[in-house]
């Protein structure tokens, strides 16, 4: 997918999400991410934090452990 139409698909969800919380919670997250160097929010992270994000993406690898998009869609 390229970046055009990534930017393109964002905007078509974001379009569509009428939860306020959900809005502002990406809206905080690509806001402070616009500023932030490659690898600085890592550093920030404690070693149980960084525990998380690797346990995260091993579970990840296994699709029994994905919820289709659909259903996260309805859910917010």
């Amino acid at each position: 997918m390229s970046t055009i139409e990534m930017k393109s698909d964002l905007y078509k969800i974001l379009d569509k999400i009428e939860n306020e919380q959900l809005l502002r919670t990406v809206y905080d997250f690509l806001k402070q991410s616009e500023n932030v160097e490659e690898g600085q929010i890592w550093k920030t992270l404690s070693e149980e934090q960084k525990k998380e994000v690797y346990l995260s993406y091993e579970e990840s690898q296994d699709d029994k452990n994905l919820i289709d998009w659909e259903n996260v869609k309805k859910k917010f």
